[in-house]
């Protein structure tokens, strides 16, 4: 099957524009199915939840301050890890987990 020029264009400015801007996860939902399965004994729901948010914001916050120090191919990698089970929800802390993972690894100049 042939792809056509116009169709390589324009899936690889897809590919780079994702890769340019931090991905948009939606924090509420991830952390009401990440709290339900994984609830603090010592907290309530409610406060597992914002605990998770928050955290999630944070690393969200990060990612923005930091995006244009990772390489696409990190971001690429940790993307794929980060989103890859449609069964979980991606977060932020663990996109930012991959990414320090991918800068120690990271070949030196």
């Amino acid at each position: 099957m042939m792809i056509s020029l116009s169709a390589l264009v324009l899936a690889s400015q897809l590919i780079v524009t994702v890769a340019d801007h931090v991905p948009n996860f939606d924090i509420e939902r991830a952390c009401k199915l990440d709290s339900a399965s994984a609830i603090d004994p010592n907290a309530d729901l409610d406060t597992t939840i914002k605990k998770c948010a928050d955290d999630e914001q944070k690393a969200k916050d990060e990612l923005h301050a930091k995006w244009t120090q990772y390489a696409p191919s990190e971001k690429k990698i940790c993307m794929g890890l980060t989103t890859g089970d449609a069964s979980t929800p991606p977060s932020y802390v663990e996109l930012l987990t991959c990414l320090y993972g991918q800068q120690i690894v990271r070949p030196k100049d």
